[in-house]
């Protein structure tokens, strides 16, 4: 059986019951449930959570996005083996561990097959949660070209690039496009302040202003949480991006959660400890790909500059990259997944037809 057959890479057709339109994202795709399901579930499996929320399945795909494109590779191999399950089983890890230290819960409810969880629907924070350890990416870009000001935080001017910062830092941008918002342009994924936030704190879905300081306080506490488990593991948490939303429970009580994943290489920087302290940066990230990217192709600023995209979406569509960058790739995925924690990820002979299986005979979802 061939490789190709073992990913998931379309994850928006699957006969799953529902009334309204797939949203399908880079990775993933959701199907909500009907109110009759939902209801049933909920009786069935016990959720804690109101008796008339919404819920929803949401299947990862093994797909593989970078510089806003997503890559494909030879053979009909389009995404990578492994990535989705490498995914989920990380970010369940993580959730799991934030629960047991009594940090938040997360949208997740259930999970009937290492791609696909049953989520409650939950109101976003519209806040991409970014905390950095070490300068390095965007942060370090801007740096090296004089910036000593970010996200209105005063940076000290004697760093090196890679280097640990004095303190972690929480460096925010916006989830998606938001408008009226003072001094915030409208675009997607624009850094921003904490005065913006607090200053506008229901544009961005905020309860309260005590809640910006939860969404803080959840942020580097679930940081704190990570860094210190990889560090056993001789890993560096180097940055990361989480999400935050709102959801009612059992009670009818509203309570801010995690939400989509964390802690992951696609959300995530994590660098090898031993080769750092030689001096090498070693990414068990999505940024080893980007990196072989941007040593395949002649050509780099295709990839790198934002005024290049109709070429970008032309080189993603044209180029099948070689089986082996995807290998690679996936040994870094399912590498580090299975390092943090501590099980294999087996690779499914073929994962859509488990998956239909298992949300009919279990589930009674398949239309």
């Amino acid at each position: 059986m061939s490789l190709a057959t073992k990913v998931l890479a379309v994850n928006n057709d699957l006969p799953i019951r529902t009334e309204q339109a797939v949203h399908s994202g880079k990775v993933r795709s959701v199907y909500w449930l009907t109110a009759e399901d939902s209801r049933r579930l909920i009786e069935e499996k016990g959720y804690d959570v109101a008796i008339d929320s919404e819920l929803a399945v949401m299947v990862i795909s093994d797909r593989i996005s970078a510089f806003e494109c997503i890559w494909h590779g030879e053979g009909g191999m389009n995404g990578v083996p492994g990535k989705g399950a490498a995914l989920n089983a990380i970010s369940n890890h993580w959730f799991k561990l934030f629960r047991e230290q009594g940090l938040a819960d997360s949208h997740i409810l259930d999970i009937p097959h290492p791609l696909v969880w049953i989520v409650q629907k939950a109101k976003p924070v519209m806040i991409e949660a970014i905390a950095r350890q070490y300068i390095t990416g965007s942060m370090w870009r801007s740096y090296a070209k004089g910036e000593r000001e970010f996200c209105g935080i005063a940076i000290a001017d004697d760093l090196e690039k890679d280097q640990k910062l004095p303190e972690l830092l929480i460096t925010p941008s916006t989830k998606g496009i938001l408008t009226g918002i003072p001094g915030v342009p409208e675009v997607d994924d624009v850094n921003i302040t904490r005065d913006d936030i607090s200053n506008n704190s229901e544009a961005f879905n905020f309860r309260s202003l005590e809640d910006i300081d939860n969404y803080e306080k959840l942020l580097s506490e679930g940081f704190d949480v990570i860094s210190d488990a990889l560090e056993k593991l001789d890993q560096i948490f180097v940055d990361t991006k989480f999400e935050f939303g709102y959801v009612t429970d059992k009670s009818g009580k509203e309570k801010l959660i995690y939400m989509d994943e964390v802690g992951t290489p696609d959300s995530s920087r994590i660098w090898d400890g031993a080769a750092y302290r030689d001096g090498k940066i070693v990414e068990n990230s999505k940024e080893g790909f980007r990196q072989q990217l941007l040593s395949h192709f002649p050509d780099p600023d295709i990839l790198l500059n934002k005024n290049r995209m109709d070429e970008r979406n032309a080189l993603a569509k044209d180029n099948a990259l070689p089986e082996s960058i995807l290998m690679s790739v996936s040994e870094t995925y399912t590498g580090i997944a299975e390092k943090i924690t501590g099980e294999k990820i087996v690779l499914s002979d073929n994962p859509k037809e488990e998956i239909i299986a298992t949300l009919r005979d279990d589930y009674g979802l398949i239309a």
